[in-house]
């Protein structure tokens, strides 16, 4: 079957649609050569299609490279889409499709050229990306900003993990009908088992359905990462005409046929250069498609404004005429060798400049080396300083690697090594949580995880490290704590080490078997990481106004015991959590927020209200804390461990947050928790009933398993070392 084409000739029937995916506007913003790539480009993008007079701008994806862009990013953006895109020009076309339903996620739920305030001559149809996809307490993201502001069309958002209705944009232009349908980035193991369990569902008109010409785009893994980390093309229904495939980056624009399903694939790719390896050498293109009744024809335009990328390999071992490894002077002559090839390269940078002013003037050059046979690699950064003035990425000009020897595999290791042979930067996509699934597949039983599951807690691993959600760790292992907690009381179990081990493991496999259950309680951690982090803004800025206000007071009146007036500060990270009140006097660690810089003594004689801030465990005493949990408590809670207290003199013992020295301060002092606990319970005159004893018992069990989980990453925040941190313990744990 041969592609239907439609001449470029411009009717009132046919439609122009500019494509683009992956143009991640703001990667490298802080480079002194490559900082303003992606905002160059992007305007180059926009200047087509305002030339080509399009009637609407379709992106696939990774508008932006970081899911919170900085201002610059965004100032940049809006910058660029307020010159091109708003005018007088006409629309051509129409929509008659229910918009509320398009748009439903939206305040303005309409089509922003529709708007009566807004004078927009080129609209854009965006998806969002793996890289800018909606995140925190409200699930936004970056590309509604730009939708709220009115130049842009955010479309393709799904929230349900359950069910996925597609419902398509209907355009009408003249007597052409385009059904356009979007489904933004979802991870791509979940996609695929919603796929298999016939979960997604494309909607169609109802009137004349074969008269509409389907576009679908998508962001989604189409290349094979894994057994179910992509998403097939014959997933896809068979209806679809065109399908813009993003989050490739690898430049295939040209339309290609699946031979099974009949529909025609377009893989535009990224139209910067983010990662040094073969697929980003490709030349960069967008495509202007035409559309006129249900033939389509799709017009190449080369990106001219791209910094040009020029890789090469080298196989040392195919050259032995040139390089002995016995030789004492052969890496002088490996050195000699890759600076020729490295000088060809910038010749060829330099001839294809000539013809394209437009061009940055400084090429991306990248040279592999295969080091295998015996050789040595010389010194990379000594090489690098030769070309500091000429190329756009002197520190990675050279990259050596070698092949390692295929071993025997042993069940019981891992070999790391294999798993970090080549960087990320060289197409391989290492991710924590595959590493982490990886290692106890092969670990020994001892060091098997017997509570949490590799999947939820990689998943956690991630929102932590990617959406900087700090909480996500902590929350998770509190709601499968939780869990198993009601589970084994609902069992009553008996208070036995065994017993209860057995129980957990039968119960963790369970958990394990139903994924969609294990979706819902990485779902339900996360949202409570974005309540908690909702209301600590909350508290953060109630706290400052009550410091302002204290300051100010003590610079009016004088103060009694001689202290300066300007209010001390503890090196809390202001996040509105006591997290062991550092930076605060042993008499005050503990105590709330609201008590920040003050004394111990003003801190006791308060007879005011108030909620305390959550905190570890570690600070409350083991029976307090394992009350806490109850098992009827709502799982909807976001925070597990906040209730109301009176802060008063009358009864200490009632307040959990105050160190346990104070609260059994009247007890005998026993290094038994369980005596300790029996004496304070005696002393309120509570019978000591078997319930909590049963919940010591299973306390005691579960919490040293599961509290290092939750407090490896508290102290953490640079995203390098919270990878190494994870990589340091799920691998050198013994």
């Amino acid at each position: 079957m041969k592609m239907n084409t439609v001449s470029s000739q411009d009717d009132e029937d046919t439609f122009k649609i500019l494509i683009a995916t992956d143009i991640h506007l703001g990667y490298l913003e802080k480079d002194p050569v490559r900082g303003n790539d992606t905002f160059v480009t992007f305007n180059e993008i926009l200047d087509h299609a305002q030339k080509n007079e399009v009637d609407f701008v379709l992106l696939g994806g990774d508008l932006f490279h970081e899911n919170k862009p900085s201002r610059k990013t965004i100032h940049s953006c809006l910058e660029s889409l307020r010159k091109y895109c708003m005018g007088d020009r006409p629309v051509q076309f129409e929509i008659l499709s229910d918009q509320a339903v398009n748009f439903h996620y939206s305040k303005f739920p309409w089509v922003n050229y529709q708007d009566g305030n807004l004078n927009i001559s080129i609209p854009i149809f965006s998806i969002h990306g793996n890289h800018d996809d909606p995140t925190g307490a409200d699930a936004l993201c970056a590309l509604d900003i730009l939708s709220c502001a009115g130049l842009l069309n955010h479309f393709g958002r799904s929230t349900s993990v359950e069910k996925i209705d597609i419902s398509p944009i209907l355009l009408r232009k003249g007597r052409t009908k385009i059904a356009l349908y979007g489904l933004g980035a979802i991870p791509d193991e979940r996609l695929y088992r919603m796929f298999v369990n016939k979960q997604v569902t494309m909607l169609r008109p109802k009137e004349d359905e074969d008269s509409w010409f389907n576009l679908f785009v998508v962001h989604q893994n189409r290349s094979k990462h894994g057994a179910t980390n992509y998403i097939p093309e014959q997933f896809l229904d068979d209806f679809i005409n065109l399908v813009v495939w993003g989050h490739e980056h690898e430049c295939k624009i040209a339309p290609s046929q699946n031979e099974q399903q009949r529909f025609y694939v377009s893989q535009p790719g990224s139209s910067v250069v983010t990662s040094l390896s073969p697929g980003e050498a490709v030349k960069k293109h967008i495509g202007l498609l035409h559309v006129k009744g249900k033939k389509m024809n799709m017009q190449k335009i080369a990106l001219e404004t791209v910094r040009t990328f020029h890789m090469e390999d080298v196989v040392l071992a195919d050259h032995p005429d040139l390089f002995n490894p016995d030789n004492p002077k052969v890496t002088q002559a490996i050195q000699a060798f890759c600076m020729e090839k490295v000088e060809l390269m910038l010749d060829n940078a330099e001839r294809e400049r000539l013809g394209n002013p437009r061009q940055p003037e400084k090429p991306l050059v990248r040279l592999r080396v295969d080091y295998t046979g015996g050789f040595e690699p010389f010194s990379v950064h000594r090489f690098s300083q030769k070309y500091m003035d000429r190329v756009a990425n002197p520190k990675d000009i050279i990259h050596f690697f070698r092949h390692r020897e295929q071993k025997e595999k042993n069940d019981s290791d891992l070999n790391f090594g294999k798993l970090v042979s080549r960087p990320a930067s060289e197409g391989m996509t290492l991710r924590v949580e595959d590493l982490v699934k990886q290692y106890f597949q092969t670990a020994e039983k001892k060091v098997q995880l017997s509570l949490l599951t590799e999947r939820g807690m990689g998943e956690a691993v991630q929102e932590f490290v990617d959406k900087e959600e700090k909480d996500a760790i902590e929350e998770l292992v509190k709601f499968q704590l939780e869990k198993t907690q009601r589970f084994l009381k609902e069992r009553r179990t008996d208070a036995e080490e065994e017993k209860i081990d057995e129980e957990v493991r039968k119960f963790r496999e369970s958990r394990k078997k139903n994924t969609e259950e294990e979706d819902e309680e990485v779902r339900e951690a996360i949202t409570r990481a974005r309540a908690h982090r909702s209301d600590d803004a909350v508290l953060v800025a109630a706290s400052s106004d009550e410091e302002l206000m204290d300051t100010g007071m003590k610079s009016v009146g004088d103060s009694d015991d001689g202290l300066p007036a300007t209010l001390s500060r503890g090196r809390g990270r202001a996040r509105g959590r006591a997290r062991g009140a550092r930076g605060q006097n042993s008499a005050a660690r503990g105590s709330s927020r609201r008590g920040r810089g003050s004394s111990s003594q003003e801190s006791a004689t308060s007879s005011r209200t108030y909620k305390p801030v959550s905190v570890p465990a570690k600070n409350m005493s083991i029976v307090d804390a394992f009350r806490s949990v109850k098992p009827d408590q709502s799982l909807n809670s976001s925070k597990s461990y906040s209730e109301d207290i009176i802060d008063d003199d009358s009864d200490l013992e009632d307040v959990s947050f105050v160190p346990s020295f104070k609260v059994n301060q009247s007890l005998s002092n026993t290094s038994s928790l369980s005596k300790r606990g029996s004496q304070s319970q005696r002393s309120r005159g509570v019978d000591f009933d078997s319930d909590e004893v049963w919940y010591i018992a299973v306390f005691f069990f579960l919490f040293f398993r599961v509290s290092f989980h939750s407090l490896l990453f508290y102290s953490y925040s640079n995203k390098a070392l919270q990878s190494k941190i994870v990589f340091g313990f799920f691998f050198n744990q013994k």
